[in-house]
């Protein structure tokens, strides 16, 4: 019965948003969004750092010493 009450197209009685706030908004969640990029791909790319053991010579591993 809930369901035949409501007016289609409506929000749970909010009106439409300003265009200054959804801008805001939407600017807001690209800035948060290329934020977490960023963090996630400087984690994850290689550092310029020797990896421990990596002047070890193996025998089985030509072109390693």
């Amino acid at each position: 019965m809930a369901a035949a009450q409501t007016i289609p197209g409506s929000c749970s009685g909010y009106g439409p948003l300003p265009l200054p706030l959804l801008v805001g908004l939407v600017a807001a969640d690209a800035m948060v969004s290329l934020l977490i990029v960023l963090v996630v791909f400087m984690c994850a790319s290689p550092r310029d750092r020797p990896t421990e053991g990596d002047c070890k010579v193996y025998i089985n591993m030509p072109g390693r010493g």
